[in-house]
C-alpha cells in the first residue's frame, strides 16, 4: 500500500463530512422558507411516528411561506398538532386541503442564537475532518516505520493530507459563510 492510496481512502469519508454538514444547515431556518425546514418533523399518525414528508407534498412558494398538503385529510390534525410544537415560531393556519405555515421575521436574538447553531455545526465539522486527517497520518507513519515508504515519502504524504483538509476546511467555511449570509439577509 502507498500514501496515496490512503490519501485517497479517506476522500469519500470527507465528502461524506461536508455532505452531512449541508443537510443540517438546511434544517437551520433563514429568512427564506424551505420544505427543508419541516419535512423531518416528527408527526405522530395512528399511534406511529412518521415524518412530516412521509405524510404530505410541502412546498415554499414564497419567501417565508410553507405550504403542506396531506396526502389524506385524515393526517391534518396530527400535522399541525406537530407544527405547533416545531422550534419553527410559526402558527400553522389550516385551509381546506393544505396546512400554511407563514414564518415570522428572524429578530436580532434569534439570528445570533443561529448563528451559535451555526458555529457548532461548523466546530464539529471540522473536529470530525481532524479526525480522518489523525487516521490517516498514523497509518502513513505506520507504513514508514515498516520500511513499505521512504522517510521522504512521508513528508510528502504529509504536505499532500494538510491540502486535502485545507481544501474540506475552506469548503466548510464557504458552506458555513453561505448560511450567515443567508440569516443576515432581510427580506
Amino acid at each position: 500500500m502507498d500514501y496515496k492510496e490512503i490519501i485517497n481512502k479517506i476522500k469519500p469519508e470527507l465528502d461524506k463530512v461536508i455532505n452531512f454538514l449541508g443537510r443540517e444547515l438546511m434544517q437551520v431556518r433563514t429568512n427564506r422558507a424551505s420544505p427543508a425546514l419541516v419535512e423531518d418533523v416528527e408527526v405522530e399518525c395512528f399511534g406511529k411516528n412518521f415524518s412530516l414528508k412521509q405524510l404530505a407534498a410541502i412546498s415554499a412558494p414564497k419567501s417565508r411561506e410553507i405550504l403542506i398538503q396531506p396526502w389524506d385529510k385524515s393526517y391534518t390534525e396530527s400535522i399541525v398538532a406537530a407544527l405547533s410544537r416545531s422550534s419553527l415560531g410559526a402558527n400553522p393556519i389550516t385551509e381546506s386541503n393544505l396546512i400554511r405555515l407563514i414564518l415570522p421575521p428572524l429578530s436580532i436574538e434569534y439570528r445570533e442564537s443561529l448563528r451559535r447553531v451555526i458555529s457548532e455545526k461548523k466546530e464539529e465539522a471540522r473536529k470530525t475532518v481532524r479526525k480522518w486527517r489523525g487516521e490517516a497520518w498514523d497509518k502513513i507513519q505506520e507504513l514508514e516505520k515498516e520500511g513499505k515508504i521512504r522517510e521522504d515519502d512521508k513528508y510528502r504524504a504529509k504536505d499532500e493530507l494538510q491540502d486535502l483538509v485545507d481544501e474540506y476546511n475552506q469548503k466548510i467555511e464557504k458552506i458555513i459563510e453561505q448560511k450567515e449570509k443567508e440569516i443576515t439577509e432581510e427580506e
